[in-house]
Formats: C-alpha cells, sequence, structure tokens
C-alpha cells in the first residue's frame, strides 16, 4: 500500500540510481516482470530520468527476448528472476553467456553489445546482475539533484516508452512513444470515465500492454484515483476479491 507520495519518493530515488550506475537520459532500459508494485516505480522512475522504458512481455521466449533487446538497444534490463514456467535468468545466460562472469553493469555480451546493465526484482544475488535494492542505494543527493534537473528539462514530445505490436504478419514493430502520447490518451480516457481522487481502478490486465500501463496506472494518475493489482498475472478470484 503506497500514498502517490511514496510513488513519488520511490520513483525518483530509483532515477537517481539508475543515474548512478551509469545510464544517460536517452538510454533505453526493458522491464521483463508480471504486475508488479516495482513495475510503477521503474515506469514512473524511468520517465523522470529521461529514459525510455522498453516493454517486454513475459511470455517471450529466448529468441523474442534477444530479438527485443537487440531491436532497442537496451542497455540495461530490469527483471524478476522468472515467472510460471518461465526462467529468465536461464534465457538471459543463453542469450549472454558472459553475464556468469561479468562485473555486475559491465556486461560486455557478444549477441547483445548494447546490454551493459541487469537488474533483478529479487533479494538473492545472481551473477553479473545488479539486485533493485542496491540501485535504490546506489541514489546520492547529487543523482538526486540530476533527477530534478533532467525532469524539469524534458519536453513533452520526448520519447518515453517502446512498445511491440502483436507481431501476427512478421516480427513485432517496436512503437515509440512519446510523454504526450500516453499522458493524453489516459487523461483525456480518465475525463471520459469521470473518474477522481476517491475512484479504485482494478487493474488485472499486463503492465507490459498499453492497456495497463497507460489506460490503468496513468489514467489513475492523471485523476489520483487508486490503482489496485490483484494479482502478478491474471487470476480471476483475486480479481473477484
Amino acid at each position: 500500500r503506497w500514498s502517490w507520495g511514496d510513488l513519488q519518493r520511490e520513483a525518483k530515488t530509483l532515477a537517481a540510481g539508475l543515474l548512478a550506475e551509469g545510464l544517460e537520459p536517452g538510454d533505453r532500459i526493458g522491464i521483463l516482470a508480471p504486475n508488479l508494485a516495482a513495475w510503477v516505480a521503474v515506469q514512473f522512475g524511468t520517465a523522470y530520468a529521461g529514459l525510455i522504458l522498453v516493454n517486454i512481455n513475459p511470455a517471450y521466449r529466448t529468441g523474442e527476448l534477444e530479438y527485443a533487446l537487440k531491436k532497442t538497444g537496451c542497455r540495461a534490463l530490469v527483471t524478476v528472476p522468472g515467472f510460471k514456467t518461465s526462467d529468465y535468468i536461464a534465457m538471459l545466460n543463453e542469450i549472454a553467456p558472459e553475464l556468469a562472469t561479468a562485473e555486475p553493469g559491465r556486461l560486455e555480451a557478444a549477441r547483445v553489445p548494447e546490454l551493459n546493465l541487469v537488474v533483478t526484482l529479487s533479494d538473492e544475488t545472481y551473477p553479473g546482475s545488479t539486485r533493485y535494492a542496491d540501485v535504490i542505494a546506489a541514489a546520492d543527493a547529487g543523482s538526486l539533484e540530476r533527477v530534478d534537473g533532467i525532469a524539469a528539462s524534458l519536453d513533452s514530445d520526448d520519447p518515453v516508452n517502446i512498445q511491440f505490436t502483436s507481431g501476427t504478419t512478421g516480427s513485432p514493430k517496436a512503437a515509440t512513444l512519446t510523454h504526450h502520447n500516453i499522458v493524453n490518451n489516459a487523461a483525456l480516457s480518465a475525463g471520459i470515465l469521470r473518474f477522481t481522487e476517491k475512484d479504485r481502478l482494478c487493474i488485472p490486465v499486463p503492465m507490459y500492454h498499453c492497456f495497463g500501463m497507460v489506460l490503468g496506472v496513468l489514467l489513475c494518475a492523471t485523476r489520483g484515483a487508486a490503482i489496485v493489482f490483484p494479482s502478478a498475472g491474471f487470476d480471476a478470484d483475486a480479481v473477484m476479491d
């Protein structure tokens, strides 16, 4: 349970930590995870830092993950160790075997040469990876001040998000969206639905899709409505509860 102030503090601290880890505005950072509180922190934190968040479908297999990372040139990836039947750490080690011996944040992989930093949403430490908690801890007064400067300098037409199309007739296309694209979509939709800060929205749809992150999270953000995640993946009983 977070207040909007809690979320803002978490997001800004994460933004500062990512800058302290060497990321720069305009860098692409992927997220491979089901619906979690940290997903929302990453969504807002990357926006504060001027980074471009790349949504990756948690159902992707190894080849699809490699395609997404290479297509967008991700410098960093935030991931859970695994979800359902998917072992993302094993998939990453298949794509980048160099991860096993790499210094965290200094990955140099032949197949995904632009990927340097792997951040795990886990208390456990994995070779070559950095824990989310360690990124948060890397924030300091200087990087927090830099976040405020970057956020103030951003333009609404700057890119903030890359989402993949379904790829039903070929490889998925990477659609680049601006701050204005997604905030305007959310704000207009919230107005049509007459949302207010007294409302609560249950979000059972996946965050990697625009339905979850834009018409779910950002819709609530434009009106101060409460965001409710019933479960990490779709669970009808959890939704009704």
